[in-house]
């Protein structure tokens, strides 16, 4: 198991940066899916936690073979996704990563956000207590990002919003830019699997790093399109986008005929809401049904005689002879 803990400073703030996060996973999602690979979304529907209160709950499969290093995609088939679950109790989330082909994989987050540049090492103190994590600070300014994923106008050191007049920022900006929020993620990867689980933890690692990195870069980087919508605004857009995200990794809704049964008790419908649904349409599909010009077979009799059992019948079969008395056994 490897812990560690991601500080990631915006020049926002929480309030604003609740619509924000929203817009720019949406977006991001879709940019980043392609035909067959991507980000599908099974559920995403309100939920209500008894400690956090009122929240979001999604699930999602993240399809990415192609990103895989060389050495993982020798050994995971190309049919394969991991499963996205998060929490949403904005400012406080909880998002998990599991994969059914790694049954020994995951990845915990858990993410935090106040208005400060990163300053309270003991947030995470009850969460992690007892264990050791090391601390990361990620600039999304000055550090540097794959050269596939640079983008010169999603570059905080280059873009300068037209709305809030932020931008442009340099080395040093976080001790001085006001507004300033963080995000306070601790991130726990576990890959218990002897020979593998130092390189596969250190690598998922690079791999958070690199998304955290671009995706608060991004949500800055956007800002001019997502500043002024209300919540209703951004759930339409999520709603909207995902549905174009889940047709672009061709996932389409399957067609349902439903007729009128009885809901079945709560103790019985325990599938999970992302099994498939089976039609339950009474009519058989069309390629099942009998073709009605379909030529009647003549290696059967069209009707069948059965004998009257009124009528008494003899039967000449080899060695039997009919009889009005029973047969007995000769006396010898």
């Amino acid at each position: 198991m490897l812990l560690k803990e991601y500080r990631i400073c915006m020049p926002l703030t929480v309030d604003e940066y609740k619509i924000g996060q929203l817009y720019m996973i949406s977006k991001h999602s879709h940019e980043q899916s392609d035909r067959g690979e991507g980000v599908e979304v099974v559920q995403n529907e309100p939920f209500e936690d008894p400690h956090h209160g009122n929240g979001q709950f999604t699930e999602k499969r993240v399809y990415l073979n192609s990103k895989l290093p060389s050495w993982a995609r020798a050994v995971v088939p190309k049919i394969f996704y991991v499963t996205e679950k998060a929490w949403n109790y904005y400012p406080y989330t909880i998002t998990e990563y599991t994969c059914s082909f790694l049954p020994k994989f995951s990845i915990h987050i858990e993410t935090k956000y106040e208005d400060n540049k990163g300053s309270n090492d003991s947030i995470f103190n009850s969460e992690a207590k007892g264990l050791e994590r090391e601390v990361c600070f990620i600039d999304i300014a000055c550090d540097e990002i794959p050269e596939r994923y640079y983008k010169e106008s999603e570059d905080p050191k280059h873009f300068k919003s037209e709305k809030t007049g932020r931008g442009q920022l340099r080395e040093g900006w976080r001790d001085s830019h006001q507004p300033i929020m963080c995000s306070y993620k601790l991130v726990t990867v576990k890959f218990e699997v002897w020979g593998l689980q130092t390189r596969v933890e250190q690598f998922v690692h690079k791999v958070v790093r690199d998304i955290l990195l671009i995706g608060h870069r991004q949500a800055f980087a956007w800002v001019d399109e997502w500043y002024d919508m209300t919540m209703d605004q951004v759930r339409e857009f999520e709603r909207a986008t995902q549905e174009a995200t889940n047709k672009k990794i061709g996932v389409f809704p399957p067609a349902i005929s439903i007729s009128s049964i009885a809901l079945l008790p709560s103790s019985v419908r325990s599938a999970p809401s992302s099994a498939p649904s089976t039609p339950l349409s009474t009519d058989a599909p069309e390629f099942l049904s009998i073709p009605k010009d379909r030529p009647r077979k003549k290696s059967a009799p069209e009707t069948l005689t059965l004998p009257d059992p009124e009528k008494k019948t003899t039967l000449n079969l080899p060695g039997v002879h009919s009889s009005e008395k029973p047969c007995r056994p000769k006396s010898e």
